[in-house]
C-alpha cells in the first residue's frame, strides 16, 4: 500500500468542516484512501451511489444518514445524485445544533464542474474540497520516478506487473471513459470522434490551444470542440494552462496551453509503450514538461496562482507561479542532463523580474548555472513547494 500524501490533509479538513470532497479522475485511488481512512474509524458507512442497492438506501435521504450522526458517512461518485446535496444541509445544520459539528461526510467524486456548483450552492460554508491526482512523484521512491513518467500515475496502471499489462489497462480506461462515462453524464459525443480529439491534444502535448485548426481536423465546429475539451477537463482529465498576463508593455500570446493531465494516457493515446519507446518518439519532450507541470501544480500550496508567459518577440517561460509566502516563481522545463535555458527564458525574467528562478531537469541535484537560475531535479523542487505550505 502506497502511502497517499493527501491522507493527512483529508483527515485536517474532516476535523474543520462537516464534509469534504474528494475529488479526482476515477481510478486515481479516491476509494482507497476512503478505505485507509474508514479503517480508522470502523464505524464509518460506506455507499457507493453506482451501485442501485446503495442509491435505493437514499430514496429518503435525510432518515435513511440521520441513524449515522455520530459517524462518517462515505458517499461515492455523489454526483451521480445530484439531489442529494439539500438534504445533506438539512443533516449538517441538525447535526451542528446538537453539538455534532465537524467530520459528518466524505463525498468523493470523479466531475468537477456539476458537482462544485451543486454542493457550493447547498453546502457553501459547511464544505471543504481537496483533489487527489494518481500518483505523484512525491510519493514514489526516486528510482521508479522514470517508470511513473511512462505508465502514469493511475495506480493499476504504475503497479501493473509489466509495461505491456500497464499499457493494456491504460487502453482500457480510454475505452471505459469513451464507451461508458462520458455518455453516463449525459453528453452524447460519438466515441471515435472524442478519441481522434483526444489523441490530437496527446500529440500536441504541452502545445499551444488552437481550436480553429483542431475544429477543421474533427470537421466540427469551434463550439463543438470546447465543449468536448471542457468536458475532458471537467474530468480531470486535460489541463487547460492559461497565459500568465503582466503589464510589460509587449504583445503577450493568449491562447492557453493544453496538457493531458496523467503522462500514461497520453503514451496510451500514442501507442508508446516503453522509456525506449518514448525516449525516440517527438512527443518526448512534450511529454516530460506535461510531467513536471502536473507534479509542480500538484505540489503547490493552496491559491498558487500559475500560468506561462509568452510575448510575440520569443520571451519565454514554461511556467510561472505566485506562490503564497514565497512570490514569484520562473520555472524553465528541460529534458536534457546537460541543458541550458534558452535566451527567451532570461529576457522573460527581464520582463517579470522572479523572485525565484530555475530550470528542471532530469536530475536528482542541485546547483547553481548562473545569472540566479538554479538547475534542479524535479523531486528537488516539488519538496521545496510542498515546505511552502507547512
Amino acid at each position: 500500500m502506497i502511502e497517499r500524501r493527501l491522507h493527512g490533509s483529508v483527515l485536517e479538513h474532516l476535523q474543520q468542516f462537516p464534509a469534504v470532497a474528494l475529488l479526482g479522475p476515477r481510478q486515481a485511488g479516491k476509494t482507497t484512501l476512503a478505505e485507509m481512512i474508514r479503517a480508522d474509524k470502523p464505524d464509518s458507512v460506506y455507499l457507493d451511489l453506482e451501485s442501485p442497492a446503495d442509491r435505493a438506501k437514499l430514496i429518503d435521504p435525510e432518515s435513511y444518514l440521520a441513524r449515522f450522526e455520530d459517524e462518517l458517512v462515505i458517499l461515492d461518485e455523489v454526483q451521480r445524485v445530484p439531489e442529494l446535496f439539500q438534504p445533506l444541509r438539512g443533516l449538517i445544520d441538525r447535526a451542528r445544533r446538537r453539538g455534532v459539528a465537524n467530520g459528518r461526510f466524505l463525498l468523493l467524486g470523479s466531475a468537477s464542474g456539476d458537482l462544485l456548483r451543486q454542493s457550493g450552492e447547498s453546502l457553501a460554508g459547511r464544505i471543504a474540497y481537496l483533489e487527489l491526482p494518481p500518483f505523484q512523484v512525491s510519493e514514489i521512491e526516486q528510482g521508479l520516478h522514470d517508470q511513473l513518467w511512462v505508465r502514469g500515475g493511475f495506480p493499476d496502471s504504475f503497479l501493473a506487473s509489466g509495461d505491456r499489462q500497464s499499457q493494456i489497462w491504460r487502453r482500457n480506461l480510454i475505452s471505459t471513459y469513451l464507451e461508458r462515462d462520458i455518455p453516463s453524464y449525459g453528453t452524447r459525443v460519438p466515441a471515435e470522434t472524442l478519441l481522434r480529439f483526444w489523441t490530437m491534444l496527446a500529440h500536441n502535448q504541452a502545445g499551444l490551444l488552437n481550436v480553429s485548426q483542431l475544429a477543421r481536423n474533427l470537421m466540427l465546429d469551434t463550439k463543438t470542440v470546447n465543449r468536448y475539451l471542457d468536458l475532458l477537463s471537467d474530468l480531470f482529465l486535460v489541463r487547460r494552462l492559461l497565459p500568465w498576463h503582466a503589464n510589460v508593455g509587449k504583445r503577450l500570446v493568449k491562447a492557453p496551453r493544453t496538457f493531458i493531465r496523467d503522462s500514461g494516457l497520453v503514451h496510451a493515446l500514442l501507442s508508446i509503450g516503453t522509456l525506449d519507446d518514448l525516449l525516440g518518439h517527438p512527443v518526448v519532450g512534450g511529454s516530460w514538461e506535461g510531467f513536471v507541470v502536473e507534479n509542480l501544480l500538484n505540489a503547490a500550496p493552496f491559491n498558487t496562482a500559475a500560468g506561462f508567459y509568452r510575448t510575440g518577440g520569443g520571451a519565454e517561460i514554461d511556467l510561472v507561479m505566485e506562490v503564497p509566502g514565497a512570490g514569484l516563481w520562473a520555472v524553465e522545463i528541460k529534458r536534457g542532463v546537460e541543458a541550458r535555458p534558452r535566451r527567451g527564458f532570461y529576457r522573460a525574467c527581464e520582463d517579470l523580474q522572479p523572485d525565484k528562478r530555475f530550470m528542471v531537469y532530469p536530475g536528482s541535484d542541485r546547483y547553481s548555472i548562473g545569472d540566479g537560475v538554479e538547475a534542479i531535479g524535479l523531486s528537488l523542487l516539488v519538496s521545496d513547494l510542498l515546505a511552502t505550505a507547512t
